[in-house]
């Protein structure tokens, strides 16, 4: 495995971390009642840190993809995958997001950076 290959790897297993945290704030916390956001208390840091990690990953897994040419895993579904998790990392703290979406939302982008994994 190359150092970029780990690195990627790294980077992938903390993007879940971060799906699964984002899904954790909208379902514990988000979607209680009376739930008041603290925008630069938690959502701000969180969507930024998010967003911090995408921008180095996204070269990177893309170069990844074009490269090994990975079962399951295209270009166009690491585009999309960064842009879901940008999304989701702000929607995460939003009363009126709509639930559905946003759990199809998080369960695509798991399913690719699980994928990712297991073949990294």
């Amino acid at each position: 495995m190359t150092t970029d290959n780990s690195r990627l790897n790294e980077m992938t297993k903390q993007l879940r971390v971060y799906t699964k945290q984002a899904e954790q704030q909208f379902e514990q916390r988000t979607m209680s009642d009376g739930y008041e956001v603290d925008f630069f208390g938690s959502a701000k840091p969180f969507a930024d840190k998010v967003q911090s990690l995408v921008d180095e990953w996204k070269p990177l897994a893309s170069e990844w993809a074009i490269r090994e040419r990975p079962k399951y895993v295209y270009p166009i579904q690491i585009k999309d995958t960064s842009e879901n998790l940008t999304i989701i990392a702000v929607q995460a703290f939003q009363k009126d997001t709509k639930a559905k979406r946003f759990l199809a939302m998080t369960k695509s982008i798991d399913y690719i950076l699980e994928s990712m994994e297991k073949q990294l």
